[in-house]
């Protein structure tokens, strides 16, 4: 077989799966935008318009402000086993962060400031004034930063897991599975090629690795998080969010200015280590830590009764 004929047969079969993908990925049906949640459908699910995005959020219970603020490539509804119980003590907020759930998909870069900005938006677009705000992973992180800015809303911090070690790549950490599809997506053209081939089975056995036991994963979050990730441009915008994830820890260094009281939670079988949470603690003035048993990353999953006496405990 001559040389230009052995060079073409290797292009080929470089580019067809390029291409296969792309047209796996055109052809993929656009989910229906759910009209109601589907663990609580009495819930009205609404819209703000901020200035660079449209964010779907819920508004439920009486009492003091709390913003819930979800992790990397999930959505409000990682939440659903907690929001029933806080609603009894907390007016709740839950939000889709901007490229996340059904949240609008702007074309930018998805760096911290970008999640950070959002929810100060969003507070101010709603006049949520001496708020909790209580989040998972990046959701854990955004309040810290915004903390950190001595934003007048803010009344105290519930970190859960926040997600600022690692350089970014402590979801590598979860499992083999998770391993490969991340260290992939950050290389440019392949990163890609392979986020257009997702699916479904995948994409659960990378949720298998945030959480201590995995029936802590409900059928109907594993399939609302699916769909959600299957809207047109998602994947670019999460490709994005994974190559800019260092940036996380590098926003850590702020956290010194941090004027409120913070709750950190960490799950002990969270993708952290005991330093890199240690860390946190002495860097943040005012602090406490809390180490819950048999939790995972998705800690709201996994140990919903102990996550909710952490927030609640936290305005004591």
């Amino acid at each position: 077989m001559e040389t230009n004929t052995i060079i073409l047969l290797i292009l080929a079969f470089s580019i067809a799966p390029i291409f296969i993908s792309m047209l796996m990925e055109a052809l993929r049906k656009t989910p229906e935008t759910p009209e109601k949640l589907y663990w609580d459908n009495s819930l009205d699910i609404q819209y703000v318009q901020l200035k660079d995005a449209k964010l779907r959020y819920i508004k439920t219970g009486q009492g003091p402000n709390l913003v819930l603020l979800h992790t990397l490539r999930t959505q409000l509804d990682i939440f659903e086993k907690v929001i029933p119980e806080l609603s009894k003590t907390f007016t709740v907020y839950a939000l889709d962060h901007p490229g996340h759930g059904f949240s609008s998909i702007p074309e930018t870069e998805y760096e911290p400031e970008l999640f950070v900005t959002a929810v100060e938006e969003f507070m101010d677009k709603l006049d949520i004034n001496n708020a909790t705000l209580a989040g998972i992973s990046i959701g854990g992180s955004i309040p810290l930063l915004i903390a950190a800015k001595h934003n007048q809303r803010v009344k105290n911090v519930v970190a859960i897991n926040p997600y600022d070690y690692g350089n970014g790549r402590g979801v590598e950490r979860g499992n083999f599975v998770a391993w490969l599809i991340f260290t992939l997506a950050r290389i440019p053209v392949l990163g890609e090629t392979v986020m257009r081939f997702r699916n479904p089975m995948v994409e659960q056995e990378i949720f298998k690795g945030g959480v201590f036991e995995p029936k802590a994963l409900t059928s109907g979050f594993l399939k609302q998080v699916w769909e959600s990730g299957i809207r047109k441009g998602h994947y670019r915008a999460f490709i994005n969010l994974v190559r800019n994830a260092g940036k996380w820890q590098t926003a850590r260094a702020v956290y010194g200015n941090i004027n409120v009281p913070v709750t950190l939670v960490y799950g002990d079988n969270d993708w952290s280590t005991p330093e890199e949470r240690e860390q946190n603690n002495r860097d943040i003035p005012n602090s406490s830590i809390e180490i819950i048993k048999d939790g995972g990353h998705f800690l709201s999953l996994d140990q919903p009764r102990q996550v909710v006496g952490a927030i609640t405990q936290s305005i004591q």
